[in-house]
């Protein structure tokens, strides 16, 4: 579980003029990641546009990015959905050989209750023996995982090992981490918020941000895990201003007309996405120059 502590990136899915795969540009991305300091990377998250890319076109992307990784980082994959019966099957039917772990969002659009719930993260936990990192974000799900469900979950399930909580309440992180096992991962799935988490002592983030403005992002999280409020605030205060900017829109538009302007990739996504304004990208441009 240590390998998931600090700055995962929940990585975009580079496209071409095409709308196809950009494997190319794919590749710089995890290089650029690499190399500036992600501690692991997140494959086919909601940055990812999951729900755009193909069951077939979701295999070859893993298959890349674990070839170019090369058993350098870890690697966490996401499969989720709102259907439980699929999501055992997508999970029984994938390569995972060289996934180290699993991101589930909970279930969208049926609201389902908090029973039903654990009864989903259940069935998936009981069809894998990979580690398994729930996943709430209720601001996409129309549906908020409440504290007591993944504290009984993490209490009765040991693969089920962390989650990225995104619901953007403090309150809500707090509850976690003082009724948390001692070993379970709360981690943040707010770029904004993610340095106050690791402080209050959690493992860190899956970030949007962290895949553009890696050295700094990451440096950030590990002065949150040492303590170091201080020299934390200070790498917080310096990417405030972009992190706020690219989730103006959409995500992941934003950050993909960031990366873009890092000469990264383009800034294509699938509909029903549309790229960043002329507006945005100028203002990214003067955030990127300020610093």
């Amino acid at each position: 579980m240590t390998s998931f502590k600090g700055t995962g990136v929940a990585l975009v899915t580079p496209f071409d003029s095409d709308l196809k795969v950009d494997y190319k540009a794919l590749e710089r991305l995890v290089n650029h990641n690499i190399e500036n300091g992600a501690e692991y990377l997140v494959i086919s998250g909601t940055t990812g546009e999951s729900a755009t890319i193909g069951f077939d076109e979701k295999k070859e992307i893993v298959a890349f990015i674990s070839k170019i990784n090369a058993g350098r980082l870890p690697l966490v994959l996401g499969i989720g959905g709102n259907n439980t019966a699929m999501v055992i099957k997508e999970i029984q039917e994938s390569d995972l050989s060289q996934i180290d772990a699993i991101l589930s969002v909970s279930p969208y659009y049926s609201k389902p209750t908090q029973e039903g719930i654990y009864k989903h993260f259940e069935a998936i936990a009981s069809a894998t023996e990979k580690p398994v990192i729930l996943y709430n974000v209720p601001g996409r799900t129309g549906s908020n995982v409440l504290p007591s469900t993944i504290l009984r979950l993490a209490e009765s399930h040991k693969n089920i090992i962390g989650v990225k909580e995104a619901a953007g309440n403090m309150a809500q992180y707090y509850e976690l981490l003082a009724n948390k096992p001692e070993e379970f991962l709360v981690i943040s799935g707010d770029d904004d918020l993610a340095l106050s988490v690791t402080l209050a002592g959690g493992a860190g983030v899956i970030s949007v941000i962290g895949q553009a403005m890696t050295r700094d992002f990451t440096n950030m999280i590990r002065f949150g895990l040492k303590n170091d409020a201080l020299s934390g605030t200070k790498l917080h205060l310096k990417l405030k201003e972009l992190t706020s900017l690219i989730f103006t829109e959409n995500n992941p538009a934003g950050v993909k007309a960031l990366l873009q302007q890092l000469e990264i990739c383009s800034d294509k996504v699938r509909l029903p996405l549309v790229p960043a304004s002329e507006e945005l990208k100028s203002k990214l441009s003067k955030a990127i120059n300020r610093l």
